[in-house]
């Protein structure tokens, strides 16, 4: 296409984006397009003017809303790494270098797709800082008035965007199943907004695992059968590592110059940053782990990061991977004969009924939701989420693998750190703020209604029946955690008693006045009530004195 100088109009908002913005930004490598005030001109003179399209740094599918409305003879994909959106929370370094490494070879891919690309580095001179203001940079470099968005995974995004002075169309993002709309619709009318029903209709409407209007196997759920201990002689396959190629080099130089100081080891650097690569690591987890994954999906072991799980989670939720493709792959290793029903059921009903959910609830509850602190709870987040000293095994072994993978399983994140959050009182938002800095995969649709709803109960049972606490029985039975704690997971009161045991009592207690009027925690109140006077009170007092010495700081 020809290209010459055109004027810049401001107008209305809410018409059309696309742009490619990003998180975080990086090196002096020089694969971005030059910038070139334009309009498209053709055969018999001037056309239509170019169009922005924005495509952030989690919205890297080729099959992007944004890019599926775009023409690319006319617009212009924009995408940028700026300071706000790798600073709004301490991110992982390791989150930092994979979302600014995949945008950079996402760039490289539109280019040689023959698009027009806008990339604003981190490092640029020019760099406003903001997504919002690189918009506006390169509509008057390219002469457009009007943007393309697909719909950003936070309200705060979406807030900036929608505020925008140029008219911006904002369009829904069709990689998920369940549109926000949808979400709604489905929810309008509900008493409880339950996951598992939700999956049916899911597993419904795409037909995965079902025979007829029947689920296959005749259950709809076999999680009852993914609760084993593993032996001793099963051991998982860990996922492929990838050495860095020239683009994430000079992206880890960036990350190590500009946020050394945030919390988790940048190197080494070993994660999928391009479709290729996401698409090996979800071949080696259909090949090698995910038959085990069912029966063994809750155990944690030490020195053993990754286990039997997939570890997709973040190229799903950067857009590398799309969840049917992946779900599809699952399910062919069923009908192969690869892969059991229970592991594959179990799999899928993460993505299709738990990814989808969340997300559903995230919008459907609006801006505050993550401002939920139903239980009231205010106790500072202390140091041990950060690295301090702990006796405790199991968070000890929980932060270390956050602070060296940004990564942990489930189980450690609900039943482990999350347990303790909730138990010990932590303010629900400090809470948030952690998980959203400290996990490769997190971003807030997703991240925010896992810990605010699943894990801290702070939404007051909008997304779980119950909270979900235990003492630290769970943990020694699903893990070898406990072998060489310095506390006695056994003991039941006392100074070396495990802290999960005196705090669950403690949380039971003073919250049972809320919790009697629900049926599946009223049980336990009642067994709380039952028992002994003195046992109880001592249990109330170890547990007081143990947030006492969290409250001064003193290391557990």
């Amino acid at each position: 296409m020809r290209l010459r100088s055109g004027p810049l109009l401001l107008g209305g908002r809410n018409d059309t984006f696309l742009l490619s913005l990003g998180c975080l930004g990086s090196s002096h490598e020089s694969y971005a397009l030059r910038i070139y005030p334009y309009v498209v001109r053709g055969a018999d003179g001037p056309v239509k003017e170019p169009r922005l399209i924005l495509i952030l740094g989690d919205q890297l599918s080729p099959n992007i809303a944004g890019l599926q409305s775009a023409d690319k003879d006319r617009d212009v994909v924009v995408m940028a790494e700026v300071m706000a959106e790798a600073t709004y929370v301490p991110h992982h370094p390791k989150k930092i270098a994979l979302v600014l490494s995949a945008m950079r070879k996402y760039a490289e891919w539109l280019k040689q797709e023959g698009w027009t690309v806008a990339y604003t580095q981190l490092d640029d001179p020019r760099n406003s800082g903001s997504i919002t203001g690189e918009l506006l940079h390169h509509a008057t470099n390219f002469g457009a008035t009007k943007v393309i968005a697909t719909e950003p995974g936070e309200w705060r995004l979406n807030t900036e965007l929608t505020d925008f002075p140029l008219p911006l169309t904002m369009l829904p993002d069709s990689r998920f199943i369940t549109s926000t709309s949808d979400f709604a619709n489905w929810a309008k009318d509900r008493k409880e907004l339950r996951m598992e029903w939700f999956y049916r209709d899911v597993r419904r409407k795409t037909g995965l695992l079902m025979e007829g209007d029947k689920p296959a196997g005749g259950k709809w759920n076999f999680d009852s059968d993914n609760r084993k201990v593993a032996p001793i002689d099963v051991r998982p396959v860990p996922p492929p590592a990838f050495a860095p190629d020239k683009h994430v080099s000079a992206v880890l130089d960036l990350v190590e110059a500009r946020f050394a100081a945030n919390f988790g080891d940048l190197r080494p650097f070993s994660y999928a940053t391009d479709r290729d690569q996401a698409m090996q690591v979800l071949d080696h987890f259909i090949t090698h782990n995910l038959p085990h994954f069912g029966d063994y999906q809750d155990v944690m072991i030490r020195g053993e990061p990754t286990l039997w799980h997939s570890v997709i989670s973040p190229y799903l939720n950067i857009g590398l991977l799309s969840p049917l493709e992946v779900c599809a792959r699952a399910v062919s290793a069923w009908t192969l004969g690869a892969a059991p029903l229970n592991a594959v059921e179990g799999f899928i009903r993460q993505i299709i009924g738990w990814r989808e959910y969340v997300r559903g609830i995230y919008f459907l509850k609006g801006p505050d939701y993550v401002s939920s602190n139903a239980l009231g709870h205010s106790r500072k987040l202390p140091d041990v989420y950060w690295g301090g000293e702990t006796g405790m095994q199991c968070m000890k072994e929980a932060v270390a693998q956050t602070r060296s993978h940004a990564y942990a399983h489930h189980i450690q994140r609900l039943m482990v750190t999350g347990n303790f959050a909730l138990l010990a009182g932590i303010d629900p938002q400090q809470v948030h703020e952690w998980y959203l800095s400290v996990y490769i995969d997190a971003f807030e649709w997703v991240e925010a209604p896992n810990t605010i709803g699943m894990s801290q109960y702070a939404d007051s049972g909008v997304l779980a029946s119950k909270p979900y606490v235990s003492s630290g029985a769970y943990i020694a039975r699903m893990s070898d955690y406990c072998a060489g704690c310095v506390y006695d997971v056994r003991a039941k009161s006392g100074r070396m008693a495990c802290p999960f045991n005196v705090l669950y009592w403690h949380f039971i207690d003073r919250h049972a006045d809320q919790f009697r009027s629900n049926p599946r925690m009223a049980v336990i109140c009642r067994s709380w009530e039952k028992r002994n006077a003195s046992d109880r009170a001592q249990i109330m007092a170890d547990a007081e004195e143990l947030l006492i010495r969290l409250d001064q700081g003193e290391p557990l």
